[in-house]
């Protein structure tokens, strides 16, 4: 029977209806409309660090994770133990860097016979006004550069723990605050022990990261070679142009500490700490200043990605570095090979990442 009600006929034609290729198209142009911006303004601190690592890239060959923490050092307010053996440019990347930046730079070599006065400073008696008056130590600056850090004793490493954790120095009932930007690079030798001193557990502790350096591959070598012949008589720090200023460093580390940390991942820290602790492997666990690292490290790591928000990948990436010389294997797996890095390695897999 026909259907006599026209409203009722099922209409062939769809008024509102998209062809399939129009719409792909107007999803294309949507998704192009949508940006998301930053709450910070992370670019200047972006092209600024690239720019860092491209002056110090003039000179050394390879070694783009050491440069890498080394930055993020520098916008976390923090300090780096360099460890690697003799040749492998860790005392001239360290002076490459402080040239980089124009803020004031004291060098350091530690020796078995240096004395807390001699990095502190000392109050020494004026004859004219007939009062003792202090004169200022090297490690009155803004990037400090400690050469073979586990050459000097005890003692002598001890009048670094106040300056590195709280950037002041207490001498003489007087306390003297250090200028910000402030930063620590010590350099030591992992294989020659004669003449050498284990750094105490509570020095390593202030040290954000400890950056392992290892050997040139034959590529990197190939490389070096040719631009020692090429460098003739110039010196090796000729290159670089210093740009950055102590007032930009500041502010860059004040954007650092504004970038966002949800509260599962701050937990997703935690949680990597708590297993350090309960490992069968560690005789000795991190302590929650380590936790405090990783923050300020995963934040740096994202900083310098151009996002103003912390990832599970960044806290991944800072695991290392800051918890290797934090923590102590026991000797039963000690005298099986295991080390640290090994161990924190398979913390990271087994933790659960938040989702």
């Amino acid at each position: 029977m026909e259907n006599q009600n026209p409203h009722l006929e099922p209409s062939t034609t769809d008024q509102t209806s998209i062809p399939e290729n129009n719409l792909e198209n107007t999803l294309e142009e949507t998704a192009q409309d949508v940006t998301f911006t930053n709450r910070l303004d992370l670019s200047e601190l972006q092209e600024s660090i690239q720019k860092i690592k491209d002056e110090i890239g003039k000179v050394i060959v390879g070694q783009p994770e050491m440069l890498h923490l080394l930055m993020a050092s520098l916008l976390a307010k923090g300090h780096s133990l360099i460890e690697g053996v003799p040749g492998v440019a860790k005392t001239i990347t360290a002076k490459l860097m402080a040239k980089s930046m124009s803020v004031g730079f004291s060098r350091i070599q530690f020796t078995p016979d240096l004395m807390p006065s001699d990095i502190l400073g000392t109050s020494v008696f004026n004859l004219k006004s007939s009062d003792f008056e202090f004169k200022k130590g090297p490690i009155f600056n803004n990037t400090i550069l400690i050469d073979e850090i586990n050459r000097a004793p005890a003692k002598t490493q001890a009048a670094l723990f106040e300056v590195m954790e709280e950037q002041q120095i207490t001498i003489d009932g007087n306390f003297y605050k250090l200028d910000a930007p402030f930063m620590v690079l010590a350099t030591q030798n992992p294989i020659e022990q004669e003449g050498t001193y284990r750094l105490p557990e509570a020095q390593l502790d202030r040290f954000l990261f400890k950056i392992v350096v290892n050997y040139p591959n034959l590529e990197e070598e190939i490389e070096i070679l040719m631009r020692e012949q090429h460098l003739q008589d110039r010196a090796k720090t000729d290159a670089i142009t210093p740009f950055l200023t102590a007032e930009q460093i500041v502010k860059y580390q004040g954007l650092v500490t504004h970038v966002l940390v949800e509260a599962h991942l701050i937990k997703y820290i935690a949680d990597l700490i708590m297993a350090t602790r309960n490992s069968p492997f560690l005789y000795l666990g991190a302590s929650p200043r380590a936790s405090i690292a990783i923050l300020k490290a995963s934040k740096a790591f994202a900083a310098m990605e151009g996002r103003d928000f912390v990832t599970p990948e960044d806290i991944k990436r800072a695991a290392i570095p800051v918890l290797h010389h934090r923590v102590i294997v026991t000797p039963e797996r000690e005298m099986e090979g295991i080390t640290s890095t090994e161990v924190i390695r398979q913390i990271i897999e087994n933790v659960e990442i938040p989702r």
